[in-house]
């Protein structure tokens, strides 16, 4: 039985630890549809793009039929995302305020910034 009770608490602990498996209610106040602008700091890369996410709950969760978004918003509007294009693909990083943001964004050869407005 010792085994069974160690194996209950690991458990217990790892389930702890983890933490709430959705995202704090706080972050929903960045729910909504944004515009986000894409730049990249080489020409090479191409002029920029424009895309739209959606955000619920906390969740980044957009598909446009050209890109995906996935990611999520913390509660004090840090910002994880990535972008993915048929076999492209992007993580950015940053910060929202509940009208607009900005951070910085890397692929496999190009990287930028971007700047998202709450539409």
């Amino acid at each position: 039985m010792p085994s069974l009770r160690k194996i209950f608490l690991a458990t217990r602990i790892l389930l702890l630890a983890g933490g709430p498996l959705t995202a704090p209610a706080a972050a929903a106040s960045f729910d909504g549809a944004w515009n986000v602008q894409i730049a990249s700091t080489s020409s090479t890369c191409g002029d920029g793009a424009r895309v739209s996410i959606g955000i619920n709950n906390g969740q980044i969760a957009s598909n446009d039929g050209m890109m995906t978004a996935s990611g999520h918003v913390a509660e004090a509007g840090s910002i994880r995302v990535t972008l993915t294009s048929g076999m492209k693909r992007a993580v950015g990083s940053g910060h929202l305020t509940g009208t607009s943001g900005s951070g910085t964004w890397r692929g496999a050869m190009c990287s930028g910034t971007w700047t998202a407005r709450r539409i």
